[in-house]
């Protein structure tokens, strides 16, 4: 299993002969190293129904005939856009042709602005376990702490762990260094921070915080081998 961090809360995993883009937000992030035309996923997972974690899914997935892969609400909404989606929610898990997808709760919010500056909600937001190979990894979505995340550990003992520090809207380097203790994680990867000026962190912050030999600052492209 092929694992690769590209900027914010992208992450890309290639397993089992298929590729998996999580939270695909391109077009408009500076700190990315994909383009969005030159994505061809098998699937998407989004985390939640905000713009900068659904970004360009329906552009890419309408092109390459990519499953989407959601919590309930906004799988329904992507439908409505011509999307193949699946829709899932939290607590319950299914198994693709990559492996196996299980939702998880989080605490943020999820809805999408209109043109007219209307919102619409988009279901809960969610972490994502995928687990295939003998491995698990886990992505947050944007989240607070909870201390729910023990007993995520409990029941699915987890290989690699991406967790948002960028404070203001989710955990900081300090919920996050803890959050990382709940978890137990093999390794643990700082996301969300730095794509927008109130979300500036040092994620060497993070890593200083965490069980020695478990943090690993990832550069968008760098990939990691399970």
């Amino acid at each position: 299993m092929k694992v690769s961090y590209h900027g914010h809360s992208i992450v890309k995993i290639e397993t089992n002969g298929k590729t998996v883009l999580i939270d695909p937000f391109i077009t408009g992030n500076e700190l990315t190293d994909l383009k969005a035309d030159e994505q061809n996923p098998d699937f998407i997972v989004l985390t939640h129904g905000h713009g900068d974690h659904v970004g360009d899914t329906v552009d890419i997935a309408m092109r390459s005939g990519a499953l989407v892969i959601a919590v309930n609400e906004l799988a329904l909404y992507l439908q409505h856009q011509g999307v193949n989606a699946h829709p899932m929610h939290i607590g319950g898990s299914y198994s693709f042709d990559f492996g196996k997808v299980k939702f998880t709760q989080a605490f943020h919010g999820s809805g999408l602005q209109q043109e007219d500056g209307t919102f619409l909600y988009m279901g809960m937001p969610a972490g994502v376990l995928i687990m295939n190979e003998g491995k698990t990894v886990y992505h947050a979505g944007d989240t607070g702490l909870f201390s729910d995340m023990k007993l995520i550990a409990e029941r699915h003992p987890i290989d690699l762990a991406f967790l948002p520090i960028g404070d203001n809207f989710t955990m900081g380097p300090d919920d996050a260094a803890v959050a990382a203790g709940f978890l137990q994680a093999k390794t643990v990867v700082p996301i969300h921070f730095d794509t927008f000026p109130p979300i500036r962190q040092n994620p060497e912050d993070f890593t200083s915080k965490v069980a020695a030999g478990t943090g690993k600052v990832m550069k968008p492209g760098d990939h990691i081998e399970l």
